[in-house]
């Protein structure tokens, strides 16, 4: 019953009992699987987790998502700021003697070169997100200790900004020499310096002792080992690895608790991580949002979520923003949405009148996919759906490679995808949905001046009652519109020994992987 406890009160997003009471140990070698090799080491340049699960340990940003607090946002270098009545203004105080690895004194200049970096990156960089910086107009250093950040325009989303693990901190004097000096070199003022990476092995850090944060961090150091899903879980019940952080599916976790017992602890929840399906509007019939629109209202989203939920993460229903977060729909709101009313006789009625009117009564089409779980068990069940209202749907499983191509040259009907962020910040989270030449995220190809006018507005928003409505009006023409439209939201489940202590799981997989407060029961 007790470890039954501990187990709810972990999905709810709460300490298990007495594990705040405990006392940190310190020592000890953390050792966890990452299912990926990172393409890069540059924050700056990289998307996927398996470069922040590694590299995350050391490096700091300005601020930060807080330990276990999510989403509150506390100082990382920062020790204090001060935002101007009118929002243009952003002043930073940061810590006094944060040091480089090396004992190389940090600075404001470090702070502004990195921020510069993503704003403006040098020839031959590729800032992946230097449109979350547009509205910042000048980064001021009136002082080692002082960063001053003026914007053009209110940015209701830039403390989200300011704390993305993204934004990695590094060395105004390495850029200087090298702007491509973070893409295969590690230099940062993180709680571990780095070791060494073998490739398609292993990756290891070492307790930085110079680290700014009295006390932390309390490992000795971690080793992140590079393996599949199949191995990782192996690993897990074997011991050989503590933890993974990215995600198990349910059959994954249930195999792990029934041969550990209580020497696996898990922590399980929403997952800020959705599929959706992509239309092709530069391809007919695909054009028509009449198309569009039927095919999205013939896929019951709910019991979708229920029998994916028993073989699969995918789990929960929601819009375009995560089922549970600030900026998300009710299902009483999501229920008067297209494509997600609970009356499927009813949609697919519907769905069969717009298809009849678009003249697409016979329509045949080919669904492009991944052939990896998840993504196959919901192209099948897509597919069902659509047959459902007379519609053939071929189903094209590819490797990555494959996939990439076939969505850089456009050549699809129906793409599935997925996609993730940090937070449940609209300005971020909704990229997905716009247009596909103003803001190159959407596997669709179209152009909607209404869609991105909303999303500007919700950006500039004064408050965030005012940010919900326009995200709810942003959701609404999305689903009107259908060029991309969310299915179902993916499930959080993570699986660690017992022995690790100081992680707290969050909607997201690519935030508190810093690893400063984790440490290890003895064995």
């Amino acid at each position: 019953m007790k470890r039954l406890l501990g187990l709810l009160m972990l999905a709810l997003g709460f300490a298990a009992p007495g594990a705040q009471a405990q006392t940190p140990v310190r020592g000890g070698i953390l050792t966890f699987a990452v299912a990926a090799e990172p393409p890069t080491y540059d924050c700056h340049q990289a998307n996927t987790f398996a470069v922040l699960q590694r590299v995350s340990a050391h490096y700091s940003t300005l601020l930060k998502f807080e330990d276990g607090k999510y989403p509150n946002i506390v100082g990382d270098v920062a020790a204090s700021w001060i935002i101007s009545p009118d929002q243009l203004t952003y002043t930073f105080k940061l810590h006094p003697n944060i040091t480089f690895h090396d004992g190389t004194p940090f600075t404001s200049e470090d702070v502004k070169a990195s921020f510069d970096r993503v704003k403006s990156p040098p020839q031959g960089v590729n800032s992946v997100r230097q449109g979350s910086l547009v509205k910042v107009d000048r980064i001021e250093t009136p002082d080692k200790l002082t960063v001053v950040f003026h914007m053009k325009e209110v940015d209701a989303s830039i403390m989200n900004t300011f704390a993305s693990p993204w934004n990695c901190l590094f060395s105004a004097a390495k850029l200087k020499a090298d702007p491509k000096f973070p893409e295969r070199n590690i230099y940062g003022t993180g709680p571990f310096k780095f070791v060494e990476h073998v490739a398609g092995s292993h990756w290891v850090g070492a307790r930085y002792d110079g680290y700014f944060k009295p006390g932390l961090p309390y490992l000795d150091g971690f080793r992140a080992i590079t393996m599949g899903a199949a191995a990782t879980v192996n690993a897990l019940e074997g011991k050989q690895v503590l933890a993974e952080f990215r995600g198990l599916a349910p059959n994954e976790r249930d195999r792990l608790t029934k041969a550990l017992g209580d020497q696996a602890r898990v922590q399980e929840g929403s997952w800020n991580l959705h599929m959706d399906i992509s239309f092709n509007p530069q391809r007919k019939p695909f054009d028509d949002p009449r198309v569009r629109r039927a095919l999205s209202l013939a896929i019951d989203r709910w019991a979708g979520a229920k029998a994916l939920g028993r073989i699969s993460p995918l789990h929960d229903v929601g819009g375009v923003m995560r089922p549970g977060g600030e900026f998300a729909a009710t299902e009483a709101e999501l229920e008067t949405m297209p494509g997600f009313g609970r009356d499927m006789a009813k949609n697919r009625e519907e769905a069969r009148r717009l298809l009849k009117e678009a003249g697409q009564e016979n329509l045949t089409l080919t669904l492009t996919n991944r052939n990896i779980p998840p993504y196959v068990a919901i192209g099948v069940y897509v597919i069902d759906q659509w047959r459902q209202i007379g519609v053939k749907a071929e189903h094209q499983q590819v490797e990555l490679a494959t996939w990439y191509n076939t969505l850089n040259n456009a050549n699809f009907d129906i793409m599935m995808d997925s996609y993730t962020d940090h937070s449940d910040d609209p300005t971020t989270g909704l990229v997905k949905f716009l247009s596909q030449t103003k803001y190159p995220v959407s596997s669709s190809r179209f152009d909607d001046p209404e869609l991105d006018k909303l999303y500007m507005a919700q950006w500039a928003a004064p408050d965030a009652t005012s940010r919900r409505k326009l995200v709810r009006d942003f959701e609404r023409r999305t689903m009107e519109q259908a060029y991309v439209v969310p299915l179902v939201w993916w499930y959080r489940i993570i699986v660690t020994s017992p022995r690790v202590n100081g992680w707290t799981m969050s909607p997201s997989h690519m935030i508190y992987q810093d690893l400063a407060t984790v440490w290890l029961t003895p064995q």
